[in-house]
Parts: structure tokens; C-alpha cells; sequence
């Protein structure tokens, strides 16, 4: 079996039931309180360990697995660039019900066990006496709540349940068995659900009932709620309720957590502090509850000032914003400020990707970027060769934006076809098109007249796609075309792009690149708005055609046929002959231009941090990046922090 083949992979249509090392509650000596929580233990504020913790808590076997046993106490100081980067105490503590190990197998972790009959059928059993971050109950009752009172209510989302709740155009029959036991039963098999789950922003299907109710029309005073929607500067109930609903974005300190840290502080913060959970469900095998690290910093920061910040000593644990290109420089302040920088393998299928706008507005260049001579030959016109070497010091992998070596469906040709360097044929297949007539200048001219001048577009975060770009902008001028870049905010570099205004925008690849055939290959149809090539077809799909255009080239309407049959496809040759069938697809198709893949990530880490692997796959789903080593689990060698 392929290691990082998910456990809902093995059980479509058989009947599986995943359990895990549990504990079940022991005497008050078993168990050691957190030091942090002494005080209000003692002065009856909260109850011991023994009777926060589940009766079968999850177990997290530390010895034997290259893990040592920690002991509490301390803070872990990061960076973020925005507010919004709040949510990482979600992707990184990354307590799901079910999530990914580091094999990449869908385990169980809130859950204490899922059964899934035809691959249809989802039984899940939560923890006896699990409790949220306040010591409210956990049970079956969040999750009636989240499918009967949020995800099929009308009021707050308008457009149904998620889609990957809907089969077929379905729903489940939702089930509650008991009290700690709840069912969904789709009319066919439905292989999204548990992925969905385990993702780094996962789908969360149940909420915290007890606190969601005040803000429901069903269950408060329509007066009560009036007043409640006015202080908060809301229109009306639903609007309040989505504001206070957000378990992912994590920006309501109020709001009822599973979290290993809840977030203390309200948004709009430039110092973000997350404190442990003291009803967390994980235990180490010592009986001490996790985290190990009572407190959770984020503190937000220009990005460009980042690696200077973390050279400096001010973080002990970090890797966002930081690029290869930083290593040397991070290198330098190791000894003086006490820390490593490790490198991680990523596993994107680019680790930068150009992508033509297929959905522009403007006509001409929508019919230009739509022949497929084009595409090809603005891949092959850049030397991907100069750029690894000049960048990358020849580390780097040079290729198309498709699925890795490591990956059970990579061959070879869907990474080098229409990658080589070839300006030769790349001027062959322009003037092939019809885009022989230059100006004065020497660049081409499009259809109308006007000059072949591309404006790439960047979300300003980073120098490393100045400095790729620079190097385009001249194997592009080969070819006679004139490169423009133009930077921008992440929110307004996407908006241009779903609003058809932009040319070419520059962004990462796929982002698995390491997928089985059981893993869903929905990247490679126009199945988002995020995929750059085609925003306004995946909008198109994400809101079942209320918004966005209907696909109509042919590739990217057999893609989605494929998509589709994937989804009910009940063999694992036949998915695997899907899969292949898509990336032979995006190989003649060059939807996307991949540059370079298996860069290396640097992560700069305190040198008294604990548990931390050395050598790691960095990947945001899946993965959620640090998520998946469980940093619940890091610890200090001394009680406090650096």
C-alpha cells in the first residue's frame, strides 16, 4: 500500500472502523496538572485534569516514534503579515475529527472512531465527556445544530450545504444515534467527506451549540437579537451569526474552541495571544494533557521585514515569509541568537506557477491565451535552466506544474513536455497563430493592432517572483513580447483576477503534489474560483451556476466529465486511469506555466524547542504545514521560553 494513501481510500464500499490508543480515566495520581492551571484548580475555578480530559482521551505516543516526552510550560513566539493570519492557531494546532498523519493516512483524532459502510455511510462516535475550551459539552447535539440550524438554513447560507456534503445534488440523511453518536448516509459514495474534514481549513460540521444559540433567530428574542446585531454593527441576525460563527477564521475570542490554544485577543490586533485549552482532548502517554506550551504568540509584521525579524532572534518558531533566497542570510544569525534553520522539502506541484487568465474580459486577449499554441510556447520560451541555477543554486526541479516523483502517478513526461527551452520552436508557433507583425520595436502585435505586452501580476509578498520574473521578462523578449509586472495586495491581486482584469498573475502550483489515485483530483478541473487559469469557471462550479461562465472549451469541460466520474468511480484502477487521464490533459494543455518545484522551505527554530522533526514534507493541505507534526506536542528543554 502507498504510504500516503488515505484510510478512507481503503474502505470505499467495504465497511471500516478506525480506532485509536485511548486512555480511559484513571486515579488523580495517574495524571499531572498543568502548572499554568494550578491556581484555578485549587480555587475550584476549573476541575482537575482528570475530569477535563475525555474519559478515553487520545493518546499521543511520543517514545518510539523519534519523540521524547515534554513537560509544560513556556510560549511559542511566530509572525504573521495580517490579522486574518489569526487562523493559523487553527491550521497549526489542527485538531480535527479526523486528520492526517505524517504518512498521510486519515486517522482519527476528536472522533474516537469513524465507521464508513459502502463508502457511503459515516458513523461517527465522539469522546464520553469531551468538552469545549469553556467545559461545555461536547456531543451529538453540535452537530444537529450545525446541519439542521446553519448548513441547510436558508437565512445563513443562502446557497445550501457545502459542496462537499452534496452528492449528486443531494443531501445526507442526518442521523443523531445517541448522545455521543451521529450518522450521515449519502445515496452514493461520497470520497470528499473525510478529506474535507482533515484539511488544513477544514470543513467543520458542528459548532458549538450553546454559545451559536444567541445569536439564532429559533432559539433568542428577536428583540434580544436586534440589539445584539445593532452594538455590533450588524444588519440583521444572520449577519451576526455568520460574524460570531467562525471557528476557522478564529477571530472571536468568545467562541467556544477544540483548539490546542484559544485566541484571547479581538480581531484587528497586531499581537495575537492563543492560551491552552484547558478541556484540550490529547494526553501524553505520562498523563499530561497537551499542549506541552501554554501560551501561543502571533504578532503581525510588515513581510519584507520578517527574515530580518527572525535572524534577530524574535521568533522561535517560523517559516512564513521566509524564501530560499533568505537562507544564507538566516545561516548567519544561527549562533549569535540561538537558533537552526532547517529546510523542508515542499510538495506543490510548482513552487511557482504562471497562469493565463482564460477568463479575461478583454476579447483579443482572451482568444490569445485560448489557443494552445500560445500557451506552449510561453512555456517553452523561459529557461528554466538559468533561472534554478541563478536562484535556486541548481537544487531545484525545472518543469511543468504537474505531480511530483514521489507521487504513485508522476511519469516523466508530464513534467518535461512543453518545458524544455526552445525559443526557436516558441517563435515558430507564434508566427504559426498569426502574431507575425511586430513594431519598430521588434515585439509582436496582437489582432488589433495593439503590441504584445503581458502585465503580470503579483501579490507583492515576496522579491523571489521579482527576481524569477526579471529573467522571464528576458527570455520573453526573445520571443517578442514586453513583460510588465505589477504588484499589489493579496486581497486586490485576487479580486483582479476573479474579475477578469488581469493577464497573468504569478502564484504557487498545485498544491499536492504527492496525490494517490484515491485522493480527489479536483485541482485539475475548474472546480474553484482560486485556480487562477480559470476563476470565473470555478465560481461558475462552487455556486452551481448562479455566478461565474459555464466552461466552454472543450479540454476544460472533459475535465470536469472526469472530475465527475471519479467521484463514483467504485475501483482504484479506474480512478488511477482518471488521474492519468487529467494530467495528460494539463500536460498537452499547459493550463498553467510551472516553473521549478521541490524547493526547499526554510524554518527557523529556537534550538531549545522540542519534537520538532528535522527533515519534514512542507505543504499546506495536506499538511497544514507544521499541522500534521502536531505542535501540541513541542516543548521547551526548560519551563519557560526562549
Amino acid at each position: 500500500m502507498n504510504p500516503r494513501q488515505t484510510l478512507y481510500s481503503l474502505v470505499i464500499f467495504t465497511l471500516l472502523s478506525i480506532t485509536i490508543a485511548t486512555a480511559t480515566h484513571g486515579a488523580a495520581g495517574d495524571w499531572v496538572e498543568t502548572p499554568m492551571l494550578h491556581k484555578q484548580v485549587a480555587a475550584g475555578e476549573l476541575p482537575p485534569v482528570y475530569e477535563r480530559v475525555p474519559e478515553t482521551p487520545r493518546v499521543i505516543k511520543l517514545r518510539g516514534n523519534g519523540l521524547t516526552p515534554g513537560q509544560h510550560g513556556g510560549e511559542l513566539r511566530m509572525l504573521g503579515v495580517r490579522a486574518k493570519d489569526v487562523r493559523l492557531f487553527v491550521v497549526y494546532g489542527y485538531s480535527r475529527l479526523v486528520g492526517y498523519n505524517t504518512k498521510f493516512d486519515i486517522v482519527p483524532d476528536i472522533a474516537q472512531s469513524i465507521t464508513v459502510d459502502e463508502g457511503r455511510i459515516f458513523t461517527i462516535k465522539l469522546r464520553p465527556g469531551h468538552k469545549w475550551s469553556d467545559g461545555h459539552p461536547f456531543t451529538s447535539e453540535d452537530f444537529r445544530y450545525y446541519w439542521e440550524d446553519v448548513a441547510t438554513n436558508k437565512d445563513l447560507r443562502p446557497s445550501g450545504p457545502p459542496k462537499e456534503m452534496m452528492v449528486n445534488g443531494k443531501r445526507p440523511r442526518f442521523e443523531v444515534i445517541d448522545v455521543n453518536t451521529i450518522r450521515y448516509t449519502w445515496s452514493a459514495p461520497n470520497p470528499l467527506f473525510l478529506p474535507a474534514i482533515a484539511h488544513a481549513a477544514p470543513l467543520f460540521i458542528y459548532r458549538p451549540a450553546h454559545y451559536m444559540k444567541l445569536f439564532h433567530s429559533k432559539y433568542a428574542s428577536a428583540e434580544r437579537l436586534a440589539e445584539r446585531a445593532l452594538a455590533a454593527g450588524k444588519r440583521n441576525w444572520a449577519s451576526l451569526h455568520n460574524r460570531m460563527d467562525n471557528l476557522y477564521k478564529f477571530d472571536n475570542p468568545d467562541l467556544p474552541t477544540l483548539q490546542p490554544w484559544r485566541n484571547t485577543t479581538a480581531d484587528q490586533s497586531n499581537r495575537f495571544v492563543g492560551e491552552r485549552n484547558p478541556y484540550y482532548h490529547r494526553i501524553d502517554e505520562n498523563g499530561r494533557q497537551l499542549p506541552y506550551i501554554d501560551r501561543f504568540i502571533l504578532t503581525i509584521a510588515d513581510s519584507k521585514l520578517i527574515p530580518g525579524k527572525a535572524s534577530a532572534g524574535e521568533v522561535d518558531l517560523q517559516s512564513r515569509s521566509l524564501f530560499f533566497n533568505n537562507y544564507t542570510f538566516l545561516k548567519k544569525g544561527e549562533k549569535r541568537n540561538n537558533y537552526s534553520t532547517l529546510l523542508w522539502r515542499t510538495a506543490k506541484g510548482s513552487h511557482l506557477a504562471l497562469y493565463p487568465n482564460l477568463n479575461i474580459n478583454d476579447p483579443v486577449w482572451r482568444t490569445v491565451f485560448r489557443d494552445v499554441r500560445v500557451r506552449r510556447a510561453l512555456s517553452i520560451a523561459i529557461d528554466r535552466g538559468l533561472i534554478n541555477q541563478v536562484l535556486y543554486f541548481g537544487l531545484a526541479v525545472e518543469g511543468n506544474n504537474t505531480v511530483l516523483t514521489d507521487s504513485p502517478l508522476f511519469k516523466p513526461h508530464y513534467q518535461t513536455d512543453w518545458s524544455q527551452y526552445d525559443p526557436r520552436k516558441a517563435n515558430e508557433l507564434l508566427d504559426e497563430v498569426g502574431l507575425k507583425e511586430r513594431n519598430y520595436s521588434g515585439h509582436r502585435l496582437l489582432p488589433d493592432g495593439r503590441p504584445f505586452e503581458v502585465i503580470i501580476e503579483t501579490a507583492g509578498e515576496d522579491t523571489e517572483q521579482t527576481d524569477v520574473l526579471e529573467l522571464i521578462r528576458d527570455n520573453w523578449a526573445e520571443i517578442g513580447i514586453k513583460v510588465y509586472t505589477r504588484p499589489s495586495q493579496r486581497e486586490v491581486f485576487r479580486n483582479r483576477i476573479f474579475s477578469g482584469e488581469t493577464q497573468i498573475s504569478i502564484w504557487s502550483g498545485i498544491e499536492n503534489g504527492l496525490p494517490t489515485p484515491e485522493m480527489s483530483p479536483e485541482e485539475l478541473a475548474p472546480t474553484r474560483q482560486h485556480a487562477y487559469q480559470w476563476p470565473k469557471w470555478g465560481q461558475y462550479y462552487e455556486t452551481n451556476g448562479a455566478s461565474g461562465e459555464a466552461p466552454d472549451m472543450q479540454p476544460a469541460v472533459e475535465l470536469l466529465r472526469l472530475h465527475k466520474a471519479w467521484l463514483v468511480t467504485p475501483t482504484k484502477d479506474e480512478r488511477e486511469a482518471i488521474w492519468h487521464r487529467m494530467l495528460e490533459i494539463h500536460k498537452d494543455q499547459v493550463f498553467s506555466i510551472g516553473i521549478i518545484s521541490g524547493i526547499m522551505q526554510p524554518v527557523v527554530v529556537h534550538n531549545s524547542l522540542r519534537n520538532l522533526p528535522r527533515n519534514a514534507v512542507y505543504n499546506w493541505n495536506p499538511g497544514a504545514q507544521f499541522g500534521i507534526y502536531r505542535p501540541d506536542t513541542f516543548w521547551y528543554e526548560t519551563s519557560e521560553s526562549p
